[in-house]
């Protein structure tokens, strides 16, 4: 097998990841791989002796195994549940609101920016909002009162055109790969953290996260979702304070691998929750233990393009081998 670090040296740092897998995928199953965009990495083609592919970076599906409408469903998070609720499957629930006024004349009342503050006083407590349509983790955050989901709100206008509102709940987060029926790995997510230096203040470690996050097109976390009284508070170095929330792993969240014995009715759940929505290749996120009840689980959202970053980091090169040979063997690439 050949060394997968190999296919990213020289490559530029906006190069994706999964044209990189592609062409290591390429060349440990004798298909040609062909970048199409100077250099770029955004689009590709990859070809055996009788057939081609085109594939695009981006928000382009890198799974064309799922049909388009299976993944543009799933693509929407309020969309999810209702197929999943439709199924007996159990979700977070929740509704959605528009934050623009545009196309008004074209969507059932009950959904605009003053219903959703009518919605969040009948939690009575927290809510956890993300934008529908979103992903990695931009703009998904804890909620506590109509004054910071307003805010909420004026922010994420600036780039989506609607949310979901759903409950608080806590529990222990995971995330399970399936392809088909099969599972190829689970992982227990959590949150991320600053970590202090002994010299900086959790407010200016904040703000350094929040440029790196930034330039990566990820929303800041909030301050007030730090696990600390005071964000003047400077502490010791290692010392770490939780941001709770969102654990996405590009918003600075941990994954680390699950044991796959301890988690057979996660998978279980997982493998109806992919069937209900028609889909070949997906990640399943999902809570277990839910405020810390055994034998309790709900589906969180279904990600029908998702990220594989995280075994190459883990030297796993060998499953995002197995991940894209059933990508190609579903096109017609690959023999089986």
């Amino acid at each position: 097998m050949r060394n997968l670090q190999s296919f990213r040296d020289g490559k530029p740092g906006y190069y994706p990841d999964q044209t990189i897998y592609a062409e290591y995928a390429c060349a440990e199953f004798g298909l040609t791989f062909e970048e199409l965009d100077g250099g770029t990495g955004l689009i590709f083609k990859i070809a055996s002796a009788t057939a081609s592919h085109c594939f695009g970076g981006g928000r382009c599906s890198l799974f064309p195994q799922n049909t388009a409408t299976s993944a543009t469903l799933a693509s929407d998070k309020f969309f999810t549940n209702r197929i999943l609720d439709h199924a007996g499957i159990p979700t977070l629930g929740g509704t959605y609101f528009f934050l623009h006024d545009r196309h008004r004349a074209h969507r059932a009342p009950g959904h605009e920016r003053s219903d959703a503050l009518t919605f969040l006083a009948t939690l009575n407590g927290p809510a956890f909002v993300k934008p529908l349509n979103g992903s990695r983790g931009d703009f998904a955050q804890p909620v506590h009162d109509a004054e910071t989901l307003t805010c909420y709100m004026d922010d994420v206008a600036q780039f989506y055109d609607a949310i979901l509102i759903q409950p608080y709940i806590h529990g222990s987060e995971h995330r399970i790969f399936l392809l088909d029926d099969d599972v190829i790995y689970t992982v227990h997510k959590q949150h991320p953290f600053v970590e202090g230096d002994g010299i900086h203040s959790i407010r200016d470690l904040l703000a350094r996260n929040a440029t790196q996050l930034t330039s990566r097109g990820i929303s800041p976390d909030s301050p007030m979702d730090v696990e600390v009284d005071r964000l003047d508070t400077v502490l010791a170095a290692g010392e770490r304070r939780k941001i709770i929330g969102r654990t996405n792993r590009s918003a600075g969240g941990i994954m680390t691998f699950d044991v796959p014995s301890a988690m057979q009715a996660a998978h279980a759940l997982a493998r109806r929750a992919m069937q209900a929505l028609g889909l070949r290749a997906a990640a399943v996120d999902m809570f277990t233990e839910l405020n810390g009840a055994p034998d309790t689980m709900r589906i969180i959202e279904i990600n029908a393009n998702p990220s594989i970053r995280f075994l190459e980091d883990s030297n796993r090169s060998d499953l995002i081998l197995t991940i894209w040979r059933h990508t190609l063997t579903a096109i017609g690439l690959l023999r089986v």
